[in-house]
């Protein structure tokens, strides 16, 4: 690598906090948390990244307290004495290390692919379906992410990321395929918006006015790589408008691929239009120094190839988005920030999927 890497390195400042460099690690599950608590293995994962120079760390996703959130009984919790606690012990390391962090509050809804099935007794929920969410416990799952936004606060969190990508619960109620109300929460895109904004304002209810609060959306969904909430600017910007008056600060723009363009005449990817038409700061993510997409790096007992940044650097310089996150090659190579820094990604490390046996 012969070109500056600078423009990572500048700092960041949104919301009161101000981060050191653009580079975000991305949420990852990683169910290294038995009974739903984070241990010193958890702590010490999360301090490694912040003292390799990671600006802002989004921990992976955590249950709020909902009886359907997750079914994965090694994925951390946002909920009771002992997994705050932990998290608290997460949060002191990555703070003495000099990073930043905010927790990601995760209803996965009725995608249960994320671990092993519901007990007898247990059901996921969603807008529609044979277990389509009454208003009683859609007003429950509202109050849960609330809570959980205020329980991070109290742990000392920097500030809170909602999980709406990827088909969980926040973008079944986004998607016309897993939303087929009839009520208010159901009907065209910007209606299909109510969940999710309602439970924003809770949040921000619970949390006050100035702190952060992200919301990490996507086109596509597990399940259909392809598939699309809009299909037009001026659809992305009838969907986001709602949000953004809900009290998001923070866009968290999922694609596979980053340099991939969202709508055909521009090159701006999800980030960039999302930057355009809100205003509002945004993370771009997607295979960053990765050769081949998450699906093909997961699926695959093969190392993931390296490749460089220059596509990524040219956006960023041009302000198309605001930060960049960075998952798998962080699972890698906890220095990966370091190395980025001195122009020496061909000494990166390969992902493969052997790495998630154990927390580096």
């Amino acid at each position: 690598m012969t070109r500056s890497p600078q423009a990572l390195f500048t700092p960041f400042s949104f919301k009161g906090l101000t981060l050191p460099n653009r580079i975000v690690m991305a949420p990852m599950t990683r169910s290294f948390s038995p009974g739903g608590v984070p241990g010193e293995d958890v702590s010490a994962y999360y301090r490694r990244r912040a003292e390799g120079g990671v600006g802002l760390i989004i921990t992976e996703g955590t249950y709020p307290p909902h009886p359907s959130a997750g079914f994965d009984p090694k994925v951390p919790h946002l909920y009771g004495a002992a997994a705050l606690n932990g998290w608290r012990r997460v949060v002191d390391q990555v703070h003495a290390a000099g990073g930043h962090i905010f927790s990601q509050i995760w209803h996965v809804g009725l995608q249960v692919s994320s671990g092993p099935p519901p007990l007898d007794g247990q059901y996921p929920v969603g807008p529609s379906g044979q277990f389509a969410m009454t208003q009683i416990e859609i007003d429950a799952a509202i109050q849960a992410y609330g809570q959980a936004a205020r329980s991070a606060q109290e742990a000392g969190f920097d500030g809170v990321e909602l999980h709406g990508a990827h088909g969980y619960l926040i973008d079944q109620f986004f998607w016309e395929k897993t939303n087929q109300r009839t009520d208010r929460y159901g009907g065209n895109l910007v209606a299909r918006t109510r969940f999710a904004a309602e439970a924003l304002r809770e949040v921000r209810r619970r949390v006050g006015p100035e702190y952060p609060v992200a919301l990490r959306i996507s086109q596509w969904k597990i399940g259909d790589f392809d598939a699309k909430l809009a299909k037009t600017p001026v659809e992305l910007e009838q969907f986001l408008r709602p949000l953004v008056d809900a009290g998001v600060d923070l866009f968290h723009c999922s694609q596979r691929r980053f340099w991939d363009a969202e709508f055909e005449g521009s090159d701006l990817n999800l980030a960039g239009w999302t930057k355009k038409l809100t205003g509002k700061p945004t993370i771009t993510v997607g295979s960053v120094t990765l050769g081949a997409d998450f699906t093909k790096s997961f699926g695959s007992p093969e190392s993931t190839a390296v490749t460089g940044i220059d596509d990524l650097l040219d956006r960023l310089e041009r302000g198309e988005f605001d930060l960049v996150a960075v998952g798998r090659a962080l699972i890698a190579n906890p220095e990966w920030v370091a190395k980025v820094s001195a122009g020496s990604i061909q000494e990166l490390r390969p992902f493969d999927r052997g790495l998630l046996a154990s927390l580096l």
